[in-house]
């Protein structure tokens, strides 16, 4: 007589979820943005939602991935965690475990649950992901989401946990506040106020020797408090977005033209005008070449009637030569140049602190490339203790556009100005012509 199959064993994996995890595993939404303080429990919580999807899986071969900002980071906080939290399932030979590729395997269904770095994302390229859990996610590039995890997850049409800790405009930011208006992302934040995870001493210790930005940063997941390196805290571009100005705050200021060409194919030209505590509306081109930016330029400088024009003279030497060539007078700023106060390393670092002091006070318009761009530079000091600006080549390899808005803007802050009367157009209209004004003919 055959004999019964046995019932498979339940085993128990010592969990027990606090309720703000027990609120994280609830949520059924396709992509999951959670915004967690230090020690909250975060890498937990992504390691037991891939262990539970992998055991129920359905799918032939299914694919579980979490992913660290580094592979070394990602096998010290979850390799070890993982196994730990597997061991009673590998005690009765249900999983097997590979050290080598960093992998579980289930063997009732095949599926995989893989460690991965955001340092070699390409192991992933030509995969098809069921899941992923990406944690500490302001630390990594958008290509690794963008254009190798978001299409491996395309096939089966696979979730996405976002979990970290916000830390100024990333790609955690930008996904933490996408996901508040599309129908399938779901975004949530917790504080240490939120989860009991640490001892209430501990926080009240905290709180007290921290720095304010960075106790609001790391503990109350502020999006707005400022890095510890970043010029522009998010607060200041918020406030200064909102910001509604009087026309007698400011119209009586010279206007002022700043001029960012593009320098590669995939950067923006940018004309910024300002005028006092005032910032105008942008105007942003791509694919441009110097001679039709040069016209856009004089044409947008006349109809404004532009007290000066400041152009980026790395970029920009085509376009001044070029404007000169139309009778357009502009200044030249070189962003490497010598600085007014020698407090400052070079031109651009002097342009952006002057900036960031007048946002205390000044408007800007409510565009998300343009706060963005100005949250994204960080500074720093120079052997002397010269204040340094973030290059535009080391934002970009962090993952953030080319500031060219950001730097458009500061270009206006390049030298003091003076606003020109009527007399003074009319004076430099007939020097150009080459005969005598008279100031009667004002009248």
């Amino acid at each position: 007589m055959k004999q019964p199959k046995p019932k498979p064993q339940r085993i128990s994996f010592d969990y027990s979820p606090r309720a703000w995890q027990q609120e994280c595993h609830a949520r059924k939404e396709r992509f999951r943005v959670f915004a967690l303080h230090r020690r909250a429990g975060k890498t937990e919580l992504g390691l037991i939602e891939l262990i539970h999807e992998a055991a129920q899986s359905k799918a032939e071969l299914s694919l579980f991935a979490y992913v660290a900002p580094f592979l070394k980071q990602a096998k010290a906080i979850a390799w070890a965690r993982l196994k730990q939290r597997l061991e009673p399932l590998r005690r009765v030979e249900r999983i097997s475990i590979n050290e080598s590729e960093l992998t579980v395997t289930f063997k009732h269904n095949k599926a995989v649950i893989r460690i991965i770095g955001a340092d070699n994302p390409h192991a992933l390229r030509g995969v098809r992901l069921d899941g992923v859990v990406m944690d500490e996610v302001a630390q990594m590039r958008p290509e690794v989401w963008t254009d190798i995890i978001q299409p491996a997850l395309s096939d089966r049409k696979g979730w996405a946990i976002f979990i970290g800790t916000p830390n100024g405009i990333n790609l955690f930011s930008e996904l933490f506040h996408k996901a508040r208006s599309l129908p399938d992302w779901y975004s949530a934040r917790y504080t240490v106020q939120d989860t009991n995870s640490l001892d209430p001493d501990e926080v009240e210790r905290l709180e007290r020797d921290m720095a304010p930005s960075s106790f609001a940063r790391e503990y109350l997941c502020d999006f707005s408090a400022a890095g510890d390196d970043q010029l522009i805290g998010l607060t200041d571009i918020e406030d200064a977005a909102r910001r509604e100005l009087l026309e007698d705050q400011y119209i009586w200021s010279p206007r002022v033209l700043g001029v960012d060409p593009a320098r590669f194919g995939g950067d923006r030209s940018v004309i910024f005008p300002r005028q006092g505590l005032r910032a105008g509306k942008p105007v942003v081109i791509q694919g441009i070449d110097n001679m039709s930016l040069a016209s856009r330029v004089a044409q947008e400088a006349k109809d404004w009637r532009a007290d000066v024009i400041f152009v980026d003279a790395g970029a920009g030497a085509g376009v001044i030569d070029r404007l000169r060539q139309l009778g357009v007078d502009c200044v030249e700023v070189p962003f490497a140049g010598r600085p007014m106060d020698q407090q400052y390393k070079n031109k651009r670092a002097e342009m952006w602190f002057l900036l960031s002091q007048w946002l205390k006070s000044g408007s800007i318009p409510n565009n998300q490339d343009l706060k963005q761009d100005l949250g994204a530079p960080t500074y720093n000091f120079d052997a002397l203790g010269k204040k340094m600006l973030e290059s535009k080549d080391h934002i970009k390899a962090r993952g953030l556009p080319s500031p060219d808005l950001g730097d458009a803007l500061a270009l206006t802050f390049a030298f003091p100005v003076s606003a020109r009367t009527d007399l003074d157009r009319f004076r430099e209209k007939n020097d150009k012509e080459g005969h005598e004004y008279d100031p009667l003919e004002l009248v």
